[in-house]
């Protein structure tokens, strides 16, 4: 069954108490590029009334488990399989991501919303109890219950703006079960539900 989407009617224009965007600045030079801009507050409000599916990238090296939260997980490519997220450049987790051999994308599902606030905290054992996980197959924690799994091999990184985007060819996907996601949304977790 598919969804409908209908426009909403059609209102006079706004008048002078409303927000309008004012157009940019002409440059004076017809070869000159406009001048754009936005501030970040305005950017942030316009970026949260997107929804984004969490994930929590984990891996292990010389024994020690590390990983983070990420909302910016995205598939890439089927063929070959690739996926991406990205971490910001001042993450202390990064450096131990990043000297890892593989990591693990778990896919959390909409009952997780503790795991995934636990995973972006700082300064704490982010693998103790409650957190319940097993060593994968190749060594790289895989937390219970996630709705899937996905390990992956690094294939490329590259520095973008203040982040660092992290594509890795996906060596073994394993999905557990119809789960409804954990969603973020206006910076809260939320489940996601369907239409009927």
């Amino acid at each position: 069954m598919t969804d409908t989407i209908t426009e909403a009617p059609r209102t006079a224009a706004p008048g002078p108490a409303e927000n309008v965007t004012t157009p940019h600045p002409v440059p004076s030079d017809p070869l000159d590029p406009p001048v754009l801009g936005v501030d970040g507050e305005t950017f942030r409000l316009a970026l949260g009334a997107h929804a984004a599916g969490v994930v929590v990238i984990t891996a292990q090296t010389e024994g020690v488990p590390a990983g983070l939260t990420a909302t910016s997980f995205s598939s890439v490519s089927l063929d070959p399989p690739l996926v991406s997220f990205y971490v910001d450049r001042h993450s202390t987790t990064w450096p131990l991501l990043r000297a890892a051999d593989h990591f693990a994308v778990n896919i959390l599902n909409g009952d997780q919303a503790e795991l995934a606030s636990r995973f972006a905290r700082k300064g704490i054992d982010r693998f103790a109890e409650p957190t319940r996980w097993r060593p994968g197959p190749l060594g790289a924690p895989l937390l219970r219950d996630v709705s899937a799994h996905l390990i992956c091999l690094p294939h490329q990184t590259a520095e973008v703006g203040d982040h660092i985007l992290v594509v890795g060819l996906v060596a073994e996907a394993v999905a557990n079960g119809p789960d409804r996601p954990l969603l973020y949304h206006r910076g809260r977790f939320g489940r996601f539900s369907g239409h009927a």
